[in-house]
């Protein structure tokens, strides 16, 4: 009888040993997760939509988590109070100008507060101060400007389609140039005329040359280039002078 007592006693003392250690576990994790045990100060912000942000949800600064979620009022129809408790080693780097933004944790993650970066020479910011804050952009409203953004590639897709086809048929200006071979030879045929006639413009241009009239002429022209090209050649070399 005594044994048995004595064993009830010994798993009523285990028992209540690992119930008092969840219990400062969980008072520690809460205490953590609501910066008890951190002297913290107080910033509020106000939106329009909180978009599913919750009590207790993190709230980061450059990336890293620097508070929570405290409190999240209604204060009339078009707007939302939510009160942040902030750590106080990082009220020095917060400034007065930032701004607060509502994100996520990963794609599909929880609702996270975002603090952006103020300017530099800007006023730290003060314990119970209100910031600025940018409105959250809704997944739904996303969703339905992608679904937009698939229907109008789909339209030009199916337009591409057709043109390709009108194209591959020999149909249309472009379908026509492709597919029509006596079109392309009528191109060669444009492009070795108008070699042959510049050829020729080539030969007229030599022959007025040596043409006695014109001779003159064209040596003027000649010295003419030839001075001018002296003249930049010294202006080029009075400039490595100075």
């Amino acid at each position: 009888m005594e044994t048995q007592t004595s064993a009830f006693k010994f798993k009523l003392g285990i028992f209540i040993s690992i119930g008092l250690l969840l219990f400062v576990l969980g008072i520690f994790i809460i205490g953590k997760q609501k910066n008890l045990f951190n002297p913290v100060f107080t910033v509020t912000t106000t939106f329009h939509n909180v978009s599913g942000l919750l009590v207790g949800n993190n709230i980061r600064f450059s990336g890293i988590n620097v508070g929570t979620v405290d409190q999240i009022k209604i204060m009339n129809d078009s707007t939302v109070v939510v009160y942040m408790l902030l750590k106080q080693d990082v009220q020095k780097f917060i400034k007065a100008d930032c701004k607060a933004g509502i994100g996520s944790d990963g794609l599909i993650g929880d609702r996270v507060v975002m603090l952006t970066q103020g300017s530099f020479d800007a006023p730290v910011v003060k314990d119970g101060q209100n910031i600025v804050s940018d409105e959250p952009v809704e997944t739904d409203a996303i969703m339905a400007s992608l679904q937009v953004t698939a229907e109008n590639a789909e339209i030009i897709t199916d337009q591409l389609a057709q043109i390709m086809q009108k194209v591959n048929g020999g149909r249309g200006t472009l379908g026509r140039l492709i597919q029509d071979t006596s079109i392309a030879e009528n191109i060669n045929q444009t492009i070795k005329n108008l070699k042959s006639s510049s050829k020729g413009l080539d030969e007229n241009m030599d022959a007025a040359k040596e043409n006695f009239l014109l001779k003159p002429y064209f040596k003027k022209k000649k010295k003419a280039a030839e001075k001018k090209k002296e003249e930049q050649k010294a202006a080029v070399k009075e400039e490595e002078k100075k």
